[in-house]
């Protein structure tokens, strides 16, 4: 049975996908799965029956919240959806959607907007890592004109500043994950 899904559309960085809100989506993992696999269209190389674009880069998928940690205004759980296989993978997180949850996150009513920086703390519920993002807000809204460009992606738009705190070892567990830095191979 379908079933509507509120999520708001974005690109951040070379990236692109579907930003849910938690709230609007199944709890269990399982479950979750099922629902982005579904979203995203996985089983054909092009994502024909979903909202992914057939790469991996078009299919990853940002879900946020407001979060509960006092130091943290939103967690992002960030999916890795196979174009192919009805598999997704919560391992990982993404620096480019993560570059566009600032954004989201005033766009979804989960942040208010500053008059003209808006300082948006987040932790990547994947990792653990908390980052500190600053987006460019005029009377409650996000500014996306700019002249910042990054590499492969066309055109230009404002600047996100972003500011990693805690990310060494967040995911190896070791700021050097094979041991001393003076080891020889």
């Amino acid at each position: 049975m379908q079933k509507s899904i509120p999520f708001l559309f974005m690109r951040g960085g070379s990236s692109r996908g579907p930003f849910f809100q938690r709230k609007d989506l199944p709890a269990d993992r399982d479950e979750l799965s099922k629902v982005l696999i579904a979203a995203l269209g996985s089983g054909h190389p092009l994502n024909i029956d979903g909202i992914g674009g057939g790469n991996a880069v078009t299919t990853k998928v940002a879900i946020l919240s407001q979060s509960l940690d006092p130091e943290v205004d939103i967690d992002y759980l960030f999916a890795q959806v196979s174009v192919l296989e009805s598999l997704v993978d919560y391992k990982p997180t993404c620096g480019n959607m993560l570059s566009a949850v600032g954004p989201a996150a005033i766009e979804m009513g989960l942040m208010p907007a500053d008059e003209a920086l808006t300082t948006v703390r987040i932790r990547a519920v994947n990792t653990g890592a908390k980052i500190v993002v600053k987006v460019h807000t005029k009377n409650g809204q996000v500014i996306y004109d700019g002249n910042a460009k990054i590499d492969g992606v066309p055109g230009s738009a404002a600047p996100i500043e972003m500011q990693f705190l805690n990310v060494a070892g967040s995911s190896t567990g070791s700021f050097l994950p094979t041991g001393p830095d003076n080891r020889q191979y």
